[in-house]
């Protein structure tokens, strides 16, 4: 029996392009590996674009950023438009298991699950595009919506305490009730007094989240998750650099803050690994670190057979980025606090619908696909000259 909605049975790729976008930066972002982005500078993103042979569009934004991942604007341009793009493009749009195979034969995983911002670029223009041809919100595809809104977390982002309690202070002012802190930028201590700067500035029952970006060694981190602790800190994540199970399992064993990771898991294999190791308490769900929202479903769906809660995480995208891991994480009804802070660092000048934040939480879009709008006027207006 076929069970393909004939809407798309025969739906094709027709084309995929991919535009940098240097987009206006609102604030300086410091992470543990180097700034993210500069206050007053263009900060670049890369949006893919996937058209159907019924001619609907899809698009995808991923985030060149080689402070964070090995993946830099021209090494997304080139990977979409040289291998990625002449694989996949007159694939049936609807086979997306195919799809995600396809990529990964001709950019292997490897050592590492290969080029997965520019996978996720297709990956997720692909859903859009079919989401708009079914006439569905994105969360369809994805098996559908627990949560009508999604809580996000203010990201605090300093060099020091003082600075860190103004930044808690303004995002008290917009409503908001759970921050995330980025630390392992200043040694131990000041990492410590900036945390403990917010937590003197913000109301008692405030979630707190510490990311230190990979930013300690292994007895640095359990002297800062025994101070985390005196300070009721809800999630302690990535403090170790790569891909060290038996190192962070010392930390999930010392229970002194829950353990959550992000950059050691790349693929559903290695959340596998890990929980195999009693390496992580708090699985971080990122749509562009897993290569795409294909592989992030699988991630999610390991994550909840093993009993374990999941937290949500994005790069920094715009409000392109924002709704898809909206999506994602309303079908996966995760409810503690997610970071989706790219309002907060980048404006999002190339959209002419986007999505709704109120007092810390944003409304998971009704509207087909992600359920904003791309306008291509100002995508060509914000292209980067190559």
């Amino acid at each position: 029996m076929n069970t393909i909605p004939q809407s798309i049975e025969r739906l094709a790729i027709e084309s995929i392009a991919v535009t940098i976008v240097n987009l206006p930066c609102r604030s300086t972002f410091h992470l543990a590996g180097g700034d993210f982005s500069q206050q007053g500078q263009p900060t670049p993103r890369a949006l893919v674009k996937v058209v159907g042979s019924n001619g609907v569009a899809g698009w995808g934004e991923v985030t060149p950023c080689p402070t964070w991942c090995y993946e830099t604007s021209e090494t997304i341009t080139t990977t979409i438009r040289k291998y990625l793009a002449p694989a996949v493009v007159g694939m049936p749009a609807w086979n997306l298991d195919a799809i995600c195979r396809k990529m990964d034969r001709v950019i292997q995983p490897g050592a590492t699950i290969g080029q997965p911002l520019a996978k996720s670029g297709i990956d997720i223009a692909i859903h859009d595009m079919l989401a708009r041809t079914l006439g569905v919100p994105l969360y369809v595809l994805l098996g559908g919506k627990r949560l009508d809104r999604i809580q996000l977390s203010y990201v605090v982002s300093a060099e020091h305490a003082d600075e860190a309690a103004a930044q808690a202070k303004r995002g008290l002012e917009l409503g908001y009730s759970a921050f995330k802190i980025k630390v392992g930028m200043h040694g131990e201590r000041e990492d410590f007094r900036i945390v403990t700067a917010v937590y003197e500035t913000a109301p008692r029952d405030t979630f707190l989240w510490v990311d230190a970006n990979q930013g300690y060694g292994l007895d640095n981190a359990i002297r800062q998750a025994k101070r985390m602790a005196t300070l009721g800190v809800a999630a302690f994540e990535q403090p170790l650099k790569g891909s060290r199970p038996s190192e962070f399992r010392r930390l999930v064993e010392l229970g002194a803050v829950p353990i959550a990771i992000d950059e050691s898991l790349c693929t559903p294999t290695d959340l596998v690994e890990y929980i195999k190791a009693g390496a992580v308490d708090l699985p971080v769900a990122k749509v562009q670190r897993c290569g795409g929202l294909s592989w992030s479903r699988q991630f999610c769906h390991v994550a909840e057979a093993a009993g374990l809660r999941l937290m949500g995480s994005g790069l920094c995208e715009t409000d392109l980025g924002l709704a898809t891991g909206v999506h994602l994480f309303a079908a996966f009804g995760i409810d503690l606090p997610c970071d989706l802070n790219g309002r907060q660092f980048v404006e999002s000048a190339y959209l002419s619908r986007t999505v709704t934040i109120e007092n810390g939480y944003v409304t998971v879009p009704d509207s087909p696909g992600t359920g904003v709008e791309v306008d291509e006027m100002l995508v060509r207006k914000l292209a980067a000259t190559e």
